[in-house]
């Protein structure tokens, strides 16, 4: 292959004097133009085909298992210069195909402005040395829709994470539109949730990443082995909690939220650092490229129902409060009642939906009740469920006012529960998915059910299950020895923001 780039030395200098190129050329006719071009690639076009055609070549030579009966939902890759990542990225050529995807949401991490949430671009199109790429209408519709996304012209003239990985898909999808988002620190969930509403079968989801940097190779190697390996479990808690895991780790979080939600497997597709590829050993930064897979229909299911904003989602949360203030006679000041009010017309409150409300106090339980049939709308489904938890939960003395002012409140809504077929006790093991479904199970008059939520406490199917019987009243081995009646579901939740 055509040696384009100096060694990594220098093209860790040459990263220092991205945000000094020139402005005017970054900008012009409603275009972005390409910020690093012959720095991270190159910037003449056949240059830039010929070395995305050797990395290919050289990546087709791995072997990956992918999941029967899957289809592909979203990519981890990385974003550095093309002769350290390139043939990391180049794994996703096992994985895409021309004209694969009709729209491509891009995350990618902040390295140089500096602001809270999500900047999402309101070009009407990014260009590489392969030509342009349209931003999909639903850019715009994301940005204006939420007060959580918008334009930055600053990270326009100098972000790289994105750009890095276009020229690999345009050369792998051809014709596709794209949804450009850099996030910030700020509010995961909600940030999740609002793209999730963007999601439909011909969307790819992209986080671009990189691993950990400036470590000695042999302790960058082992760090990003158990980065990897909480991406595979979708570990997000541990994730998030890592230092030097990942730069792009906020994307990945929001991948591995949504991979949760909606059952995806992940397959590692290929793993390297710059000591292998670029430099040498004693400061390398680590890539690493992973698939998520799910089933074909997903979205469908999806949209079968309503899904709930992150917006709606504080709506519920502050009708949760506002009724538990009724009942304790607390003073609820009438202005904010009336746009409570206001809000809660909206038809997507008028449906029904199961729903529970779960009551904390500084982390600890202190109240969850629910109905997971969809037997009322979700207005009076969270009013009824928020008195419940608060005065009806048998394992908590009644919630006192004085307790109210430091009870978080979360608001869930449940999808439909669905029978699970299982042969036997390993089979179910097999079947259940960590951190996505929520467990039904009964056995005459006895039963039980478990939020996905309460995966975070209990992440071991076996110990999820043995507590569940012992909820039910049965013994902590029934799933094994009884052929219980199993159903799964999953959940929308929402934390109130106080």
């Amino acid at each position: 292959m055509k040696q384009i780039f100096n060694p990594f030395i220098k093209f860790l200098l040459a990263l220092c004097m991205v945000s000094l190129l020139s402005i005017g050329g970054a900008l012009a006719d409603d275009v972005r133009r390409p910020v690093v071009a012959g720095i991270f690639y190159p910037s003449n076009q056949s240059d830039l085909l010929q070395t995305i055609d050797n990395l290919t070549i050289q990546a087709k030579n791995t072997q990956i298992k992918i999941p029967p009966e899957k289809y592909l939902k979203a990519l981890i890759m990385p974003h550095a210069g093309y002769p350290c990542s390139g043939f990391t990225a180049a794994h996703a050529s096992l994985v895409l195909s021309e004209k694969q995807f009709k729209k491509v949401i891009l995350l990618g991490p902040d390295h140089r402005v500096g602001f809270i949430n999500g900047a999402i671009s309101d070009v009407v199109a990014y260009q590489t040395p392969l030509g342009t790429v349209k931003l999909h209408e639903d850019a715009a519709k994301l940005r204006n829709k939420s007060n959580l996304f918008h334009a930055n012209k600053a990270s326009d003239l100098s972000e790289h994470s994105l750009e890095v990985l276009l020229p690999f898909l345009q050369y792998y999808l051809e014709e596709f539109e794209i949804i450009p988002i850099v996030i910030s620190q700020g509010n995961i969930g909600g940030i999740t949730r609002e793209i999730d509403m963007f999601i439909d079968q011909n969307t790819l989801l992209v986080a671009s990443s990189d691993l950990s940097h400036y470590q000695q190779y042999d302790l960058a190697v082992e760090t990003d082995k158990e980065t990897i390996k909480m991406i595979l479990n979708l570990d997000a808690d541990n994730l998030l909690k890592g230092y030097n895991y990942a730069c792009g780790k906020v994307p990945i979080l929001v991948l591995v939220s949504l991979a949760r939600q909606y059952g995806w497997q992940p397959v590692l597709l290929h793993y390297s650092n710059s000591g292998d590829t670029c430099g040498g050993r004693s400061q390398v930064v680590g890539y690493a490229a992973i698939a998520f897979y799910g089933d074909k229909h997903m979205e469908d299911k999806k949209n079968a129902g309503h899904r709930f904003s992150d917006r709606q989602g504080q709506v519920l949360g502050r009708l949760a409060r506002h009724t538990l203030m009724k009942e304790l006679n607390k003073k609820i000041d009438s202005a904010e009642s009336r746009v409570l009010e206001e809000a809660l017309k909206e038809d997507c409150f008028q449906e029904h939906f199961g729903t529970f409300v779960t009551l904390k106090i500084n982390g600890q339980l202190r109240g969850c009740m629910g109905n997971i049939t969809a037997s009322e709308s979700v207005k009076e489904g969270v009013k009824r469920n928020a008195i419940s938890a608060a005065f009806r939960d048998p394992r908590f003395p009644p919630l006192r006012a004085e307790e109210l002012e430091r009870v978080d409140i979360e608001v869930s809504i449940l999808t439909q529960p669905e029978p699970l077929k299982y042969r036997d006790g390993d089979d179910l093991i097999a079947k259940l998915r960590v951190n996505v479904d929520g467990v039904i199970i009964q056995k005459g008059f006895a039963n039980a059910t478990f939020l996905p939520q309460v995966w975070k406490q209990l992440p071991q199917p076996k110990e999820f299950l043995g507590h569940l019987c012992m909820k039910a009243g049965m013994s902590s081995d029934a799933w094994q020895k009884d052929k219980l009646e199993v159903m799964t579901y999953q959940v929308q939740y929402f934390d109130e923001e106080k």
